[in-house]
């Protein structure tokens, strides 16, 4: 199914999950449409991680309905997220330092000829889709740890990208990156959008969500507490969402919706 701009990629309806006598995920509601970046924020043990989890297949929810493309479906490991679409960038990035740019982006993916690694083709594909993706490298056969953080950075998500995939989640993409290597990889964000993919981007900063975030969803305690237009609202009332400051947000911004109507 081809996705349309601005439809729903993936829809969650009730998600919650419990980790014996903790009840890590509540409720959830969250939609990501083609061609949109939906940042998802929280303080530590919000549940972010958790949610991630549900939808990448590797912690599967106990309740609720996950839509892709307006249907239902089951998500119960990984290989069901990566089927429909769905690729995670985690945190950790799973690159492995002594090996090259090509090395890394084929691996578990090589291709091969009469039973032999095709290096040629695999180099080939590789020029192709980091050009494609504008990620400028010394060479892609250069060791992954020759490469700064940004790079690798860059890197993993164009690993994520071998399999076509329509939706893109970012685990803390900036996370210790310099100024610089943080701008390469917010560019990059940006051109996964214009590609007309839905992008999940988890993140701490502040900063970069308002650069290259649509819409923001705060989770509070495995709730959500607010989903925000990033162009119309301001970086302290979605930090007041995150601290609990509003007893709920979502309450608060209609009851001023309300008022504003009167």
């Amino acid at each position: 199914m081809a996705i349309v701009p601005n439809e729903p990629v993936l829809a969650l309806r009730g998600i919650s999950k419990r980790f014996g006598a903790v009840q890590a995920l509540t409720d959830i509601q969250l939609e990501v449409r083609a061609g949109e970046v939906v940042a998802l924020v929280g303080d530590n043990g919000a549940g972010k991680s958790t949610l991630v989890k549900a939808i990448a297949g590797v912690g599967p929810a106990d309740e609720g309905v996950l839509e892709w493309q307006g249907r239902p479906v089951e998500i119960t490991r990984p290989h069901d997220a990566q089927d429909l679409g769905i690729a995670t960038v985690y945190q950790d990035l799973a690159l492995c330092d002594n090996i090259d740019v090509v090395g890394n982006l084929f691996l578990g993916r090589e291709i091969l000829r009469a039973g032999v690694l095709d290096e040629v083709e695999m180099e080939r594909r590789a020029r192709e889709l980091l050009s494609t993706l504008s990620i400028r490298i010394p060479s892609v056969r250069i060791p992954i740890a020759s490469l700064s953080g940004g790079q690798r950075q860059t890197v993993a998500i164009a690993r994520s990208m071998l399999g076509e995939p329509k939706l893109v989640i970012l685990d803390e993409p900036t996370a210790a990156l310099g100024v610089e290597q943080t701008a390469q990889v917010l560019d990059l964000v940006e051109r996964l959008r214009e590609r007309g993919l839905a992008v999940i981007l988890i993140s701490h900063n502040m900063v970069d969500v308002k650069a290259v975030a649509d819409r923001v969803a705060v989770l509070r305690l495995g709730r959500n507490n607010g989903t925000f237009d990033v162009r119309t609202t301001s970086q302290e009332e979605i930090i007041s969402a995150i601290t609990g400051a509003t007893d709920n947000a979502v309450t608060r911004r209609k009851a001023r919706s309300g008022e504003a109507a009167k």
